[in-house]
């Protein structure tokens, strides 16, 4: 790092010189426009306007055709020219940050990869197909970053994950039958990968930082309290996967206990994710903390009891959804343990101007 000073001009205004080495690399002369970035953090950016270009988020993809040789998957790998990979390719894209895609066939596409473009589409906020022929797709993400909001975005993961875990958790202890999981779950897969994608452009893009009005760190703070929801909803589809795989629910002596536990994580989940988004109560990320133990603990109990006092021969997979439970608790943990430090930090902050040096806030982050 180097320091400049800043000088004043006489109109008033302020000045300062960039780098030459750096203005020669992006190729920056006398009679430049640059774009500069006033961030929310109190930074401000200096950006080559090419730097900016969108170019660089378009690519074209080649697939074999129906009537190309190729590999055929026979191997049990993926197959280059069928529609799980091209589905995987665009999905990648997607989270890669890209505006647009071109599929080209070797020849001309056959139905099923038709279905896994139309499938994407449908499946993925924002992306919709704007040219199709019998040789070539043109997908694009019409979705603007100024439309999007990250924090209402992880509010809706937060409601959608609950519901299936409460789902989920009741049919497995015989409390209630599952009921229009399968489109949650779809929901819960498209508000992460909406938030993902977002992330990842506004690591390499500062027009999208500013459009979304996160600063980073609030941007990297949503991003993994997502990443936690959408966790959350995967370990209620394993669980609603043994509910719905064993034909009887769990013996009413541990069912009673498993739904006390499980009813403490949509409490701890809520404290958790309000803290992460706002930063303005510790003591409930602590409480989002304790009850991620108790649940642990308890399911150590319940599982023990199941299998050693109350079923010997219970159903393994019973096992298999206990400890998805357990996973459960434990990512709500991790979203009350972003939520601490975002506490913390934004309480030193805070404190920081009234103090005399900074030993006393550097303590205080150590402790907690």
């Amino acid at each position: 790092m180097e320091t400049r000073k800043i000088q004043q001009v006489s109109n008033g205004t302020f000045t300062v010189s960039l780098p030459r080495e750096w203005a020669d690399g992006e190729g920056i002369t006398a009679g430049t426009v640059v774009n500069l970035h006033t961030h929310l953090d109190g930074m401000l950016v200096v950006q080559a306007p090419e730097c900016e270009d969108d170019s660089s988020m378009q690519f074209t993809v080649t697939v074999g055709g129906s009537d190309a040789d190729g590999a055929d998957g026979a191997d049990g790998g993926v197959d280059p020219a069928g529609g799980d990979f091209l589905e995987q390719t665009l999905r990648a894209a997607y989270a890669a940050g890209s505006k647009q895609v071109v599929i080209e066939a070797d020849g001309t596409f056959d139905a099923e990869q038709r279905q896994a473009v139309r499938r994407v589409a449908r499946n993925l906020v924002g992306v919709t197909i704007t040219e199709e022929s019998d040789t070539a797709v043109t997908v694009r993400n019409v979705l603007d970053a100024n439309e999007v909001s990250i924090r209402q975005s992880v509010r809706q993961l937060q409601f959608v994950a609950v519901s299936m875990h409460r789902d989920a958790t009741a049919a497995l202890t015989g409390a209630a039958p599952l009921d229009g999981f399968a489109e949650r779950d779809d929901r819960a897969d498209r508000l992460f990968a909406m938030v993902d994608r977002h992330f990842t452009r506004g690591l390499d893009r500062l027009d999208e930082v500013d459009a979304l009005g996160e600063t980073r760190p609030e941007l990297f703070r949503l991003h993994t309290a997502a990443r936690e929801l959408e966790r959350v909803a995967d370990q209620a589809e394993r669980i609603a996967a043994v509910a719905s795989a064993v034909p009887d629910p769990l013996p009413p002596a541990v069912a009673d206990e498993v739904s006390e536990l499980a009813e403490l994580v949509p409490a701890s989940l809520e404290s958790a994710v309000q803290v992460a988004l706002e930063g303005d109560d510790p003591d409930a990320a602590r409480e989002a903390l304790a009850a991620r133990d108790r649940v642990c603990e308890g399911v150590a109990d319940a599982e023990r009891r199941l299998f050693e006092e109350v079923d010997a021969d219970a159903n393994y997979r019973f096992a298999h959804a206990l400890h998805a439970l357990e996973r459960t608790a434990e990512h709500a943990g991790n979203v009350a343990e972003v939520g601490l430090r975002t506490a913390v930090r934004t309480r030193n902050m805070d404190e920081k101007p009234a103090r005399e040096g900074g030993t006393e806030s550097a303590e205080h982050t150590q402790r907690a």
